[in-house]
């Protein structure tokens, strides 16, 4: 099953004879059968036709709203599932502190491990980078999880952790780029964009697969409950942002698929992909979460989408039978 990624500003789509059409005045700019799409993104001033969206609607293909450069706007999906117990253990978990801390536990313990593996990872093929520093600290951030017996004592250890892995992904980088530090809102630096474009395309991704299972995904157990705010979909993105998207944007920058030329500053929003790199990135991005590969704790070989969806079912497992959840890990 395929992706679409729509960027072309005025560009329309359609539905043709169970077809998906994308359009441009006269020009045809892709068709391609329903029965192979399973998610459509829309980047800025794009047009979905009535019809379209009535058919992807019927189809249960999710369509995706995103500005020009990569900010989540919203979506249209199918129906919500009908699970309705699964919510209402969800709600119970949720009140049950010590179920909430224990997997807000369990959450950051795994993003740490993932980091620290990365960091691994590097220095057994780069010995002449010292990153000593910065596993000491993330190591001694681990030893001091498991006396976190708040949510907002665990945040606390996994925001020094995450600080510091960021010093250590930093000296990772080589072609001359600077990366210093993790910033948003606006991303500052090419390495930023990346980041905050592939973490919004997972929060994408696993959003459709949580609500589809029956999950509410404003209702979260690390990232607890904010107006507007896809707790529960987020607290599933920790355990992938370092081992795909870090890694993802590492191999783009270090073996020139990507450079500094293929960004753009814009006034007051930061530093974005510019359309002919978006086409580039995409093309990769997709090579990548569908690329099959064995996990650390099995023998079979699956690839990252396929595992977002293993993890969402993993967690409603959990939270249903009220048991603990293991969270993706990276081989070291």
């Amino acid at each position: 099953m395929s992706t679409i990624y729509v960027t072309e500003v005025g560009s329309v789509v359609r539905i043709t004879s169970r077809q998906i059409v994308v359009t441009k005045g006269k020009e045809k700019l892709l068709q391609m059968p329903l029965i192979k799409v399973d998610r459509v993104l829309l980047f800025g001033n794009i047009q979905l036709t009535a019809r379209a969206a009535a058919t992807l609607l019927d189809e249960g293909i999710d369509v995706c709203y995103l500005s020009a450069y990569g900010r989540f706007r919203g979506k249209l999906q199918p129906a919500e599932s009908k699970n309705v117990l699964l919510r209402v253990a969800q709600y119970e978990r949720f009140l049950d502190n010590d179920f909430q801390t224990n997997l807000a536990r369990i959450i950051v313990t795994g993003k740490l491990k993932n980091g620290l593996a990365i960091i691994k990872r590097y220095e057994r093929n780069h010995p002449d980078v010292d990153f000593s520093n910065e596993m000491n600290v993330i190591c001694n951030t681990l030893d001091k999880l498991p006396s976190q017996t708040t949510v907002p004592g665990i945040m606390g250890c996994e925001g020094i952790a995450t600080a510091v892995y960021f010093k250590a992904f930093g000296k990772m980088f080589r072609k001359g780029l600077c990366f210093e530090q993790r910033t948003r809102r606006p991303p500052k630096d090419p390495v930023n964009a990346i980041l905050s474009f592939g973490y919004t395309l997972i929060t994408n991704e696993i959003f459709s697969l949580v609500t589809a299972h029956g999950m509410d995904p404003y209702i979260g157990y690390l990232h607890g409950l904010s107006y507007g705010r896809p707790s529960l979909v987020l607290d599933l993105v920790e355990e992938f942002r370092h081992p795909f998207i870090d890694r993802f944007s590492l191999a783009l920058f270090n073996n020139s698929v990507l450079t500094e030329s293929d960004f753009m500053p814009v006034e007051n929003k930061g530093v974005y992909l510019t359309e002919d790199a978006r086409a580039v990135f995409f093309k990769h991005y997709e090579r990548r979460v569908t690329e099959k590969f064995t996990p650390s704790n099995s023998t079979a070989t699956v690839s990252f989408r396929q595992l977002f969806k293993n993890q969402v079912l993993k967690l409603g497992q959990a939270i249903l039978k009220n048991e603990n959840y293991e969270p993706f890990r990276i081989n070291e």
